[in-house]
Formats: structure tokens, sequence, C-alpha cells
């Protein structure tokens, strides 16, 4: 089986071109196996691309645990990249995922901006936001995201008592930096800290926004994989318009 490894700033992907179907897709242990960084090829989670009669194609997004999950927002951006690789796109796309459509366009360089769903309902609380930006993400506030133990702290958080009959949740540390917001994210699925997510910065960014940290609709964020940009419209109570970007860049291919 032919496979392909790409990375949006650190958080990295195995993609496989499925348009035949012959991939095992209920498989969850096989599809665990290949993002085992010890005995497989060593992923975040795993992309299938497919046909689809009404889209340029859909994604089909696996964590690293080997169960079909929400919206992968860096996996996004990559299978726009390597659906180009194969020739199925050029620049502009539109696809389906797990969470319905999504417009994304890409440039020469790599970058590729995903457009994300909206987002009706941002939930704060004095320590803390929750909300769904594809994923359901768990904001936190902290005085020096360096200093957090995130898988310690994140797993406290996703197996604890308020996202417990909710199926967890992914957790986000943020803190103020020179340059600007730091992010470090714990995700479930993976059970670990990831080099960034891009769902995740989008509910930073948004959480930002709705608690008045910040008053810009477009943010850079800063993740320990690289920087990934965010913007959106305030629409009545929500937003709309909310655009995700980044690179996201092929590492090497091979046979599993």
């Amino acid at each position: 089986m032919k496979f392909y490894k790409y990375q949006g700033t650190g958080n990295d992907f195995v993609m496989i071109d499925n348009r035949d179907l012959l991939f095992p897709k209920y498989d969850t242990a096989f599809v665990a196996s290949i993002c085992h960084r010890r005995f497989g090829v060593g992923a975040d989670g795993l992309i299938l691309l497919e046909n689809d009669p009404n889209y340029d194609f859909r994604m089909v997004y696996y964590n690293a645990d080997g169960a079909q999950s929400t919206m992968c927002g860096n996996g996004g951006r990559c299978v726009v990249a390597f659906a180009r690789k194969l020739g199925v796109i050029d620049r502009e796309t539109h696809f389906v995922a797990v969470d319905g459509a999504h417009h994304a366009s890409i440039t020469a360089e790599g970058e590729v901006r995903l457009q994300m769903q909206n987002v009706a309902e941002v939930s704060v609380f004095p320590d803390y936001v929750f909300l769904n930006t594809g994923s359901p993400h768990h904001v936190q506030w902290v005085k020096d995201v360096e200093a957090v133990d995130v898988k310690a702290e994140g797993a406290a958080l996703r197996y604890g008592s308020l996202y417990a009959d909710k199926g967890g949740s992914n957790i986000n540390f943020v803190s103020v930096a020179d340059e600007g917001f730091k992010v470090r994210t714990y995700e479930r699925g993976v059970e670990d800290e990831t080099y960034s997510c891009g769902t995740g910065a989008t509910a930073v960014a948004l959480a930002l926004f709705q608690t008045q940290r910040t008053d810009q609709k477009e943010l850079t964020l800063h993740t320990r994989g690289g920087n990934l940009k965010v913007s959106f419209e305030r629409v009545g109570e929500g937003y709309a318009n909310v655009w995700l970007s980044g690179p996201a860049t092929f590492v090497f291919e091979g046979d599993f």
C-alpha cells in the first residue's frame, strides 16, 4: 500500500489515495498500527482521499488511535496539498469532510488557506472557554504556557468531570507572549501533546476575541510547530467566514 507523509506546522499525517476504495476503512487496529511511531509510519492521524460525486474529493480522517474522528484543521490543509500533488485539484478546491463542505486554496509555495465551519456558540467560564470549531475545544488561560505539563494537565481535563459525558475534549493552553499568543494543545485520540492543532488554533482565536483579550479579527498564533493564521467575522452572537492558514508540507512517500 502506497502512502504519503505530510505535516502542517508539525502536526503530521499519513495520506492515502483511496479513490479505488481498497483501504480497510473499519479496521481500527490497522489504522493505529500505521500511525504508531515505533512499529508503523508514525503520525498524529491518517487521512483517506476519496471520490465524491458532488465535490472535488472527500476527506476521511482518523486519529492516531485508529478511530474515525471529528474535523482536523491541519489535516484538512494537508489533504488539499495532497490532492494537488495527485492532480485532483489545481489551486482552488471545494471538498467535503465529516463536518461538511470546505473551500480552500493553495499557493505555489504550499501555503493552504482553509475555510472552517461557522461557530454559532462560544461558552465562556471564569478560567476557560469551550466551543466547537469542527472538533470540541477547551481553551484554558495560563500564565506561562511553557511551564505547563500539557500531557498530564490536558489528560486530567480531557477525562475529567467537565467532559466525561461528552466523549472528551481537546485541551488548549494559551498565554501571552512578546510576539502575541502562544498555544499548546493536548489532542484526544492522540492522547498527547501535538506540535500544533488547526481546529485548536481556530478555537483559541475566537476565544481570545470573545473574551476581549484581543480586538483583532486576524491573528497569528504561535505553536510548537510554527505559526498559524486565523481570520474571521463576528456575525450576531457567533462567527462566520472563518479561515485557517499555514504551510502544508510533503515529507516523504513509501510503501507500507
